[in-house]
Parts: structure tokens; C-alpha cells; sequence
């Protein structure tokens, strides 16, 4: 499945894009990244990872501590929504490793409410997390590069981008 990542100076310079593929329910999003961002031109300028969410296509869990420590870039989680865990820990025991996928998800620390959304964060603190929020959010509760990367993916996917972004 295709995964889109938008590059960005704050939230109103779009500088380039980047892209890798992960299996759906896989297990091998976080190697993926890694190795999209440590292969990029654009890793000397990047400062920080923004996700949809602590998994990708569908329930391939991001290790967003070694995210952080192999890229050397601060990662936020972003959700729109507080998760219900006891649901996402049910659906996850329909599927190989849900140990593994489980103790991922925990491990990526506590959900912080913050700027109208919901956050994990790896390799840096509150203060930090607000700061980047104020920066990149110029369109939407949802920081610019994670919109922009939701346009352009469902516009390679599907044709055309969704409405919400």
C-alpha cells in the first residue's frame, strides 16, 4: 500500500515529497520509513515525522521510538479523535503478532489532547509538540504536511483527492 509523505518548512512552503509502499497489516511500516526518510535528500532539512495515526495500511503498527532513534527526527502521532483502545486491541487479535503489534502500540506512550487533536510523541515534549502545532496547523486543526500528503496520496490512489483532508 502506498504511503505518501509531504515535505514541508513550517506549515506554507511545500518542498518536496516522498513515498514507499507497506504490505496492509504487515509488519514492516516502521523499517519502511526509516529507510525512506535515511535515503532522502531532504533528511538534512527535516526536523520532525507526522503521522496519521500509529499504524499504516490498516493495522501495521509504527515503532515510533525507533522511528525516532534511527532517523534522529522528532515523531508525532496525530489523531483526530481520542482511540478507543479496547476496540483497536480486539481487532488486532484477528491478526498474526498481536503481541508484538500490542506492545507497540503502548509503548508509544501516553495520548495527549492538545490544539483540538490528539498526539503520541517520541523525541520530544509537550512544549515542543504545541510549538510544532502552531506552526504547521495554517489550514485546518490537522498540521499542513499531513493534509497535503492525504491530498496527493488519495489523488494517486484513487484518482482524486477525498473531500477531508
Amino acid at each position: 500500500m502506498l504511503v505518501v509523505g509531504a515535505v514541508y518548512r513550517g506549515g506554507t512552503c511545500f518542498d518536496g515529497l516522498l513515498s514507499t509502499r507497506v504490505r496492509r497489516d504487515g509488519r514492516n511500516a516502521t523499517e519502511r520509513l526509516i529507510a525512506m526518510l535515511r535515503h532522502s535528500k531532504f533528511l538534512p532539512q527535516l526536523r520532525y515525522a507526522i503521522l496519521d495515526g500509529i499504524a499504516l495500511a490498516g493495522f501495521n503498527v509504527v515503532d515510533i521510538r525507533a522511528l525516532h532513534e534511527q532517523s534522529g527526527l522528532g515523531v508525532m502521532v496525530v489523531m483526530r479523535r481520542s482511540p478507543d483502545m479496547r476496540a483497536i486491541r480486539r481487532a488486532l487479535g484477528r491478526l498474526p503478532g498481536f503481541e508484538r503489534r500490542w506492545r507497540l502500540i503502548q509503548a508509544a506512550g501516553p495520548i495527549h489532547a492538545l490544539a483540538g487533536i490528539h498526539c503520541q510523541l517520541a523525541g520530544m515534549d509537550l512544549e515542543e509538540a504545541r510549538a510544532l502545532l502552531e506552526l504547521t496547523c495554517t489550514r485546518s486543526k490537522l498540521p499542513e504536511p499531513l493534509r497535503a500528503a492525504h491530498l496527493i496520496g488519495g489523488g494517486l490512489v484513487r484518482g482524486q483527492s477525498g473531500r477531508r483532508a
